[in-house]
């Protein structure tokens, strides 16, 4: 059975051609294309990018991600069209277990984060796993949003809170 930097591996090489200078808009859309679950036309992710894997990752149409965002995506990481995200955001699918014991014996897990169409999340936010953020949400910037964001909501504040 292959370890979990084994699977990565593809992505690694995938992310020093992405993260690589000098490639223009178009040439870092066919990346993505080739790489992630699925791209909307004129999804653009500014490098430096980082994420586990990308195949289990979506973007929308339009949607935008500024520079150094991390997506670990072991689960679905769901971004919907038009949601701009600002730098040094993270979106963390990756959880691991409660109890110690089982933290010891390696178990690691995930769960999908869902980001709906039209939601605008501020520099060096932090998505926990599992989390939904409804459409037309604003996660204020340096936010950590432990919970579902409703739609139009505006959450902020460590943890984030209705505003």
């Amino acid at each position: 059975m292959p370890t979990p930097d084994q699977i990565a591996e593809p992505a690694c090489s995938w992310l020093d051609r992405y993260n690589a200078p000098g490639l223009d808009e178009e040439m870092r859309h066919a990346l993505l294309v080739e790489r992630f679950a699925a791209v909307g036309d004129g999804a653009v992710i500014r490098p430096p990018f980082h994420c586990d894997y990308g195949h289990n990752i979506e973007i929308g149409d339009r949607a935008f991600l500024n520079f150094n965002c991390v997506i670990l995506d072991v689960e679905l990481v769901r971004i919907g069209e038009l949601t701009a995200i600002g730098p040094g955001v993270q979106i963390l699918a990756s959880d691991h277990p409660r109890d110690p014991e089982l933290r010891r014996q390696g178990l690691r897990f995930g769960r999908p984060v869902t980001i709906g169409a039209n939601v605008w999340i501020g520099g060096g936010a932090i998505i926990l796993p599992g989390i939904t953020i409804g459409d037309d949400a604003i996660i204020g910037a340096g936010s950590v949003v432990t919970r579902d964001v409703p739609a139009g909501a505006t959450m902020v504040g460590n943890p984030a809170r209705l505003r």
